[in-house]
């Protein structure tokens, strides 16, 4: 199998489950070293560190940090950077979504998407960017949403979040051009997260339909494909991103939406 990042290390956010552990896993494919962010270090991410150790041959450590503190996230990098010379690849993939309208919506849950969608990815950036700029050479991918192109009610935090989230990427694209850096925001469709299947079973338990209908209703005013965006086509980009074949991509943002946004 060709692993053309091998001798690379990738930190990964949210990589324990869903769309993070996908890439994180196409990323231990290609022969990077994995650093996999949790919020919490319990059964189901060790079971994902050892699935992936296991199935790659590569070290995979876990790091846990609540991005909604700074203190955490720079523990974190600390704590990688123990272990590591550098973060050569940041995917900052974890999320934070609240559904209330934007006079219902608590202050906290406001702040959370701020500091956990927004905050938390500059403040990895700065963090990795000593090391890429030593080395001329890195890779930052924000994990925007087709909701950075446009909107939807009672989303305003996530909605705010990710299209600022794209406005950072071209910033920090421009600012490291000449440095062998490059930042990309990759904007993702309906995958099939965890989140979104359970949302789509409340919908089918809420409204008595079968949970394929609901499914199928569900990717009917999204995406004009009818499918969920493929995880692993997702994670497909990000290599692609990281490949030699990527290095003259930057500030792009790029979409994995099924026809979505041409709609």
């Amino acid at each position: 199998m060709s692993t053309p990042l091998a001798g690379r290390h990738a930190l990964i956010t949210g990589a324990e489950a869903g769309l993070g552990y996908a890439i994180a896993d196409a990323l231990a494919a290609a022969g990077a070293s994995i650093i996999m962010h949790c919020l919490h270090v319990d059964e189901a991410a060790r079971h994902a560190q050892a699935t992936l150790s296991s199935a790659h041959g590569t070290q995979v450590r876990l790091l846990h940090a609540d991005l909604r503190n700074v203190d955490e996230v720079e523990a974190m990098m600390r704590q990688a950077l123990d272990d590591i010379p550098r973060v050569d690849i940041l995917v900052n993939n974890a999320v934070i979504r609240h559904f209330e309208p934007a006079h219902e919506l608590p202050r906290q849950h406001w702040d959370e998407s701020l500091a956990v969608n927004l905050s938390a990815p500059f403040h990895l950036a700065r963090l990795a960017l000593p090391g890429m700029l030593a080395q001329q050479w890195g890779r930052i991918i924000n994990l925007s949403s087709v909701y950075g192109a446009g909107a939807t009610p009672n989303r305003i935090g996530y909605v705010t979040t990710k299209t600022a989230l794209l406005g950072m990427t071209r910033a920090l694209a421009v600012e490291t051009a000449a440095s062998g850096i490059t930042c990309n925001a990759v904007a993702p469709g309906t995958a099939p997260t965890p989140a979104i299947v359970n949302r789509i079973a409340e919908i089918a338990q809420r409204t008595g339909v079968s949970p394929q209908q609901a499914e199928r209703d569900y990717l009917a005013t999204r995406q004009p494909t009818g499918r969920f965006v493929s995880m692993e086509n997702v994670a497909a980009l990000v290599i692609f991103l990281c490949s030699e074949a990527g290095r003259d991509i930057t500030g792009a943002t790029l979409p994995i939406d099924g026809g979505w946004t041409a709609a």
